[in-house]
């Protein structure tokens, strides 16, 4: 049994094909096929059921793979022990974060590290929370930045900054006559949301449930709830008169359109808000290298944010 026989058989279980595990690990089908086929004889039981076109992990199969993803894992934390050993922070860290966070954060995060850790350079990755999580955990990613919670079984947390949801108006809306809104407020207008799959859009609909509805046109057909795929275009649509939103503050972008365009409000009623984590394995060789990433996200300028110990 080797290393690269279970790189394979974890290839396959993730692609669910021999081509396709082949070429993620760089080799020819018939290599992998026999280095899979060499391993099950060796262990004495069948991994995978092969048919046409589809292959299907077997019972057994399903706890060698999670056993051998572990064994790869940790074969990798022993090259990163001997690469890193002698100073943490002289080597790329590869960091993701939610794309509610990254944007806005990054641009401070990179500016801070630059003169912390100028030897460690950030390898940056936008994605879903339940992405990141898996990279995190498969090791593609050495640290994710994501909102809590958060929980994962492995996985260290710690709280970031705490930051307030506020709401983007069109810079003639009526609602920009008041100081302060209600989400009764917001619920009664046309709510830009983002797309499903992004943890802020279920965090708005948390306390804004009646954010979600259809609307009729006039027409007779159905609009569905009036969608972005990120804040940046959320903000633009905003801008330009189609509808109002809810945002974090660091999204809002007040220095982005003058007053004449969009107005930012804080709520009344109600304080919404999201806390930003930090998360990272717990077997990471390099805390030093995390300790320094942590230090990076406080000392950033990050507006209207409250740093949390």
């Amino acid at each position: 049994m080797t290393l690269n026989e279970l790189k394979y058989i974890v290839a396959v279980a993730r692609a669910r094909h021999f081509g396709r595990a082949a070429e993620a690990c760089f080799i020819s089908q018939p290599t992998l096929s026999v280095a899979v086929r060499k391993l099950e004889r060796e262990l004495g039981v069948e991994l995978f059921e092969r048919r046409q076109g589809e292959v299907t992990v077997t019972p057994v199969g399903e706890q060698v793979v999670t056993q051998a993803q572990r064994v790869l894992e940790e074969a990798g934390v022993i090259r990163e022990i001997v690469e890193h050993g002698r100073d943490q922070l002289a080597a790329p860290l590869r960091i993701g974060a939610i794309y509610t966070i990254g944007p806005y954060l990054f641009p401070h995060l990179i500016s801070e590290l630059a003169q912390r850790a100028p030897q460690m350079p950030l390898v940056i990755e936008e994605n879903y929370t339940h992405v990141l999580a898996e990279k995190l955990k498969q090791g593609e990613v050495d640290a994710i930045l994501i909102s809590l919670p958060f929980e994962e079984h492995g996985i260290l947390t710690v709280p970031l900054y705490e930051e307030h949801f506020v709401a983007l108006v069109p810079g003639s809306h009526p609602l920009n006559q008041r100081d302060r809104l209600s989400i009764e407020d917001i619920s009664q207008e046309k709510v830009l949301l983002l797309g499903t799959g992004h943890c802020f859009r279920d965090q708005v609909l948390e306390i804004c449930p009646d954010c979600l509805r259809k609307r009729n046109l006039a027409e007779g057909d159905m609009l569905a709830d009036l969608e972005g795929s990120s804040l940046e275009t959320i903000r633009y649509m905003v801008a330009s008169g189609m509808g109002v939103t809810i945002l974090p503050c660091s999204a809002a972008g007040a220095d982005r359109f003058s007053q004449r365009l969009v107005s930012i409000k804080r709520f009344q009623d109600a304080d919404p808000s999201r806390v930003v984590a930090l998360a990272w394995r717990k077997s990471f060789p390099r805390p030093q290298a995390i300790d320094v990433l942590r230090q990076a996200v406080h000392a950033s300028k990050l507006s209207c944010i409250k740093h949390l110990d």
